[in-house]
């Protein structure tokens, strides 16, 4: 008969039995992975050290922050995970501006699952603050919970800095936007890693991107350029834009090639120095490489690969899960923005000018409030009197509709329904696909 785990281990058991009871197990041992919630909330788990085995990025958020509501209120975490492509954005940030909707999968309309026009990229809104970012295989995620009370905002980036030295990437530092970039005799240093953070009453957490190798480093402002730049005034957080590179870049010529794998082990190094870990939870963190999946647990440690059956086994991070995907979260907790072809009090810029092909006088205006349009005006007549008809009716269709909701052919009935009278089908139809191209409509 296996002996009893460590009173540690006995008393957190009974503390969250509404789990069940964690199975006997020898002192650091192992454990299957639907004990993740048990041992990772215990009282005696001070340090924490996980690599996801999930590429999803809605598991992946919802791990993370189910460790920070629900881990112990002085433990130290360290979560690594690499997510399949995709383009977050903050919680206080607007898709609308801060990505390019044509070019990520549209999840406003039912599709086949063979539909070859969908792209892969997902779209997904992070709970922290914080710019828009894009993620794909050449981009580790790390993530650093710990005490507020010993939180600092460059602490970890620091500890991610030491990292990528000890691989060689000597030439990298944190700056005072608490960025990591990367010097290679350029006039402007370039960012490999943008962070966001999250506090709350006792815990804080730090997470952050590393562009290690990314195949897209090109293409990132592909993902995340708005058509609708030009014509949207957001509240919330807007993204400061940055030159980018890979680590990989300054390892072109080393007779070594460069491995993602050994800055997974050397961050967990520098995690581990930091916070005086026990050494065998490193190893044992590191095992996760090899896709073991199993958990192991020490008397003040837990370590190992978590991933997607945590998502499945464990409700908390399931609910998590499907918070993140709904659409309203994704679109309707975007903060107030208006959208206007025409300078107005609120957004007095000038603007491009509209095509050739829509009448000279047209307007579009719209104000939304968490994702509902609340005013509009739309319109193409030259005449002020026949211009203010246009719009009230226009308007009269469209006030208390979610954006999110109306795709290009909504465009094309509303205008239809309500211009048809004084305007050509084909005018419509043009004023329709630039309303619909700048919002990401399909």
């Amino acid at each position: 008969m296996l002996p009893l785990l460590p009173s540690c281990l006995r008393s957190s058991s009974r503390i969250l039995s509404r789990h069940g009871p964690l199975p006997p197990r020898r002192y650091n041992s192992s454990f299957p992975s639907d004990q993740f919630a048990q041992l990772a909330s215990r009282p005696s788990a001070r340090h924490q050290i996980y690599q996801s085995l999930s590429t999803d990025p809605y598991v992946n958020l919802s791990i993370e922050h189910f460790l920070l509501e629900n881990a112990p209120a002085d433990s130290s975490i360290l979560f690594l995970y690499i997510n399949r492509p995709c383009v977050v954005i903050g919680r206080n940030q607007n898709p609308w501006l801060e990505t390019n909707l044509h070019a990520i999968h549209n999840d406003r309309v039912l599709r086949e699952p063979d539909d070859s026009t969908s792209s892969d990229v997902v779209y997904v809104r992070r709970r922290s603050g914080g710019g828009a970012v894009y993620h794909d295989e050449g981009n580790l995620n790390y993530s650093v919970i710990s005490p507020r009370t010993t939180f600092t905002r460059n602490k970890h980036a620091e500890m991610v800095v030491r990292a990528l030295h000890r691989v060689g990437a000597t030439n990298t530092s944190v700056n005072d936007r608490h960025d990591i970039v990367l010097s290679s005799g350029e006039d402007q240093p370039r960012k490999i890693s943008g962070s966001a953070f999250k506090l709350t009453r006792q815990r804080a957490l730090h997470h952050g991107t590393c562009l290690l190798d990314t195949p897209n480093i090109g293409r990132l402002g592909f993902f995340l350029r708005s058509s609708a730049r030009d014509y949207i005034k957001a509240k919330g957080v807007e993204s400061v834009r940055s030159p980018v590179t890979n680590v990989s870049s300054m390892f072109s010529n080393a007779l070594t090639p460069f491995s993602i794998q050994s800055v997974v082990t050397s961050v967990m190094e520098e995690f581990a120095t930091l916070y005086e870990v026990n050494p065998d939870a490193v190893r044992r963190a590191q095992r996760a490489h090899a896709h073991d999946p199993e958990l192991y647990a020490g008397e003040d440690w837990v370590a190992g690969a978590v991933g997607d059956a945590q998502g499945q086994q464990e409700p908390k991070i399931k609910s998590g899960i499907d918070e993140l995907t709904s659409l309203e979260w994704k679109y309707t907790q975007t903060p107030q923005f208006t959208f206007s072809t025409y300078p107005i009090e609120d957004d007095p810029r000038e603007r491009p000018a509209l095509p050739s092909s829509l009448p000279p006088k047209t307007r579009a205006f719209l104000r939304l409030k968490h994702g509902v349009i609340i005013e509009s005006c739309i319109s193409t007549a030259s005449e002020p009197t026949l211009a203010d008809q246009q719009a009230s009716r226009v308007h009269e269709a469209l006030n208390g509709r979610t954006l999110h909701e109306i795709q290009q052919t909504h465009w094309d009935e509303v205008l239809l329904d309500c211009l048809g009278a004084e305007v050509e089908a084909t005018t419509i139809h043009e004023l329709s696909k630039f309303i619909g191209s700048k919002l990401g409509c399909s």
